[in-house]
């Protein structure tokens, strides 16, 4: 993101995605209405407003109902100018799969199919996606979860052995200049839709802990609001948590309801006292809600203060999460931002 310090071209594109996103949350609005929630001057927002309908980004539902004067024309913003790819990418149980959805600029999804495949490599990824793209309108963002870290396009851990250390992000981008690449840890995005499900009314620390049968536990944050991914996107790696047993034995472990707990409350100590979240929902197919009271117990156990306790829930199922936030994520790589940094002491 850019630093808020920015030149005129830069502010026009600011004002520009303010208005846009202005219409999006209210639905239909005029040029004086729009004025008055963004702050702009009217002269601005005509001029934005003329520039959104030439690209087809918004609509002339023509003119408001008079009340004496000229009639204000109406706008929309056009949801459908554009569209998002996005795919999930899973192996369980060495069952390899690919649910791919297709979603205007709302977030309203269609088209979600799930592919069962023999193997997943970068070859059929793109093979995919080439094919999504023939059938969608104006696609502007592709989004794909994957089970593993990704940096800078590179693919590097990751529980589908084809994709690992493989520079899908870069190869996409060669080959679509004029798109948006995201590509996203499982977890991360699934913490994403879960915390914009909890609906706070203040941005809250948050964190979301994954235990699946026959895979490493995972991790995601969100830290006043804000994503956490970390220097290089390895935040949220919670297998290399030192407890004293290698990361195999953690898998050994996860076969059993006692050696379950214990490592989800080892875990869940570590997060509490390191990031002090608001809510933690633990998931994953290792887990079962009558285990609630038995974790609660163990992080008070290992002396963590009652007061500092957050709210636990378990959630086996959070693939609604999943696709939520991917979707998400990826909108957002369309939205032109700033950072804007104020002083914290």
């Amino acid at each position: 993101m850019l630093p808020t310090s920015h030149n005129t071209q830069q502010v026009k594109r600011i004002n520009v995605e303010l208005v846009k996103n202005t219409l999006r949350t209210i639905g239909v609005g005029t040029k004086a209405s729009i004025a008055n929630l963004t702050k702009l001057s009217v002269a601005t927002c005509g001029t934005i407003l003329n520039e959104l309908l030439q690209t087809g980004e918004i609509v002339d539902l023509g003119p408001d109902e008079s009340s004496g004067g000229r009639p204000a024309s109406r706008y929309q913003f056009n949801a459908d100018y554009a569209s998002v790819l996005c795919l999930i990418i899973r192996t369980e149980g060495g069952i390899h799969s690919i649910t791919h959805t297709h979603s205007n600029l709302n977030g309203e999804r269609s088209d979600e199919q799930t592919l069962m495949l023999d193997e997943i490599n970068v070859t059929v990824v793109e093979d995919l996606i080439a094919r999504l793209i023939e059938q969608h309108h104006n696609v502007q963002a592709i989004g794909i979860g994957i089970p593993g870290v990704a940096h800078n396009g590179v693919i590097g851990l990751c529980d589908v052995p084809e994709l690992m250390f493989q520079p899908l992000g870069q190869r996409l981008k060669e080959q679509y200049e004029d798109v948006e690449v995201v590509i996203g840890n499982d977890m991360n995005l699934t913490v994403y839709g879960l915390y914009n499900q909890q609906q706070f009314e203040e941005e809250k620390n948050f964190a979301v802990v994954t235990f699946p049968e026959n895979h490493f536990p995972g991790a995601g944050f969100i830290i006043d609001g804000r994503p956490l991914t970390g220097n290089t996107d390895f935040g949220g790696e919670v297998s290399f948590l030192p407890f004293g047993v290698s990361r195999e034995e953690q898998l050994r472990m996860l076969k059993t309801t006692d050696g379950v707990k214990e490592l989800v409350v080892r875990t869940l100590v570590s997060i509490i006292a390191i990031i002090n979240p608001a809510t933690i929902v633990v998931t994953g197919d290792t887990m079962n809600p009558a285990m609630l009271d038995d974790l609660r117990q163990g992080c008070l156990d290992h002396l963590i203060p009652q007061e500092h306790m957050p709210e636990l829930i378990i959630q086996q199922d959070t693939r609604h999460a999943y696709v939520t936030g991917l979707v998400a994520v990826t909108l957002e790589s369309l939205t032109y931002r700033i950072q804007v940094i104020e002083k914290q002491w």
